[in-house]
């Protein structure tokens, strides 16, 4: 069953056709990831998931009903830190808890054990201002995985970092995906990292954006920390030819 189902979804901003026809669906506890060119619309199809935007045409449904944006369904990470410049970091990473009703205090016990695994630890009492940009990023994934929301709604989380931080982390998040068998839906441009943490890639053509591919990936896990198998290898190069090649039409 899916937990999430857009439908036929068009969005027009001003004088752009943006989305045109969209359709995907996620299943519980499945990893998709949204794959395409820049400006394609992929942070546009959150935009609407959060309610921050409204489609022309279409709909979204959560478990075959309407969607309900108040719900707290999803765990959102945007594409910039979003960091609040007059919190603390500490402050920065209960936020999203406290939203949903938690006390401060507790909120501080679940977030304090694990500073140390993203690399804050020590840097709780400074201002986002304080901090590198790679920091301030895994101070924004860090808050958006402590909610463990239903549904984890991911804009490009890893792109900020360098290549070890950003293996770690994905390395972490995959665990922590299986354990909790949370949905997540993740917009990336990196194919690599699409083929190493995804149960399906959806790709998406040049705007207005369409679906031109859905791709299950059928290689066994866990495929970090291990060198990329040639089943791995060779849906890369597969991915990478529909994105250089494409033209708007279906491959």
């Amino acid at each position: 069953m899916s937990i999430l189902q857009l439908q036929n979804m068009s969005v027009t901003l001003g004088e752009t056709e943006v989305l045109n026809d969209i359709s995907m669906h996620v299943k519980a506890g499945e990893f998709v990831s949204i794959l395409g060119p820049s400006g394609a619309g992929k942070s546009t199809i959150f935009r609407l998931l959060t309610g921050a935007l409204r489609q022309d045409r279409g709909e979204i449904l959560s478990n075959d009903r309407e969607l309900n944006t108040a719900t707290g369904q999803f765990a959102f990470m945007p594409q910039r830190d979003a960091l609040m410049p007059w919190r603390r970091i500490i402050d920065n990473l209960t936020l999203g808890l406290e939203i949903h009703g938690m006390k401060r205090k507790q909120a501080r016990e679940r977030v304090r054990p694990l500073l140390a695994k993203f690399g804050l630890d020590g840097f709780e009492r400074h201002y986002p201002s304080q901090l590198s940009g790679g920091m301030r990023q895994r101070a924004a994934l860090l808050r958006t995985a402590v909610q463990a929301r239903p549904v984890q709604l991911l804009d490009e989380p890893f792109g900020a970092l360098d290549a070890l931080t950003r293996t770690r982390m994905q390395t972490w998040f995959e665990e922590r995906w299986r354990a909790a068998n949370w949905t997540t839906l993740l917009v990336t441009h990196d194919v690599r990292e699409a083929v190493a943490l995804s149960d399906r890639i959806y790709v998406l053509s040049r705007r207005p954006a369409r679906v031109i591919a859905d791709i299950p990936v059928n290689i066994p896990r866990p495929r970090l920390g291990h060198p990329a198998s040639p089943e791995a290898h060779e849906l890369e190069a597969h991915l990478l030819e529909i994105l250089l090649n494409q033209t708007g039409e279906d491959p």
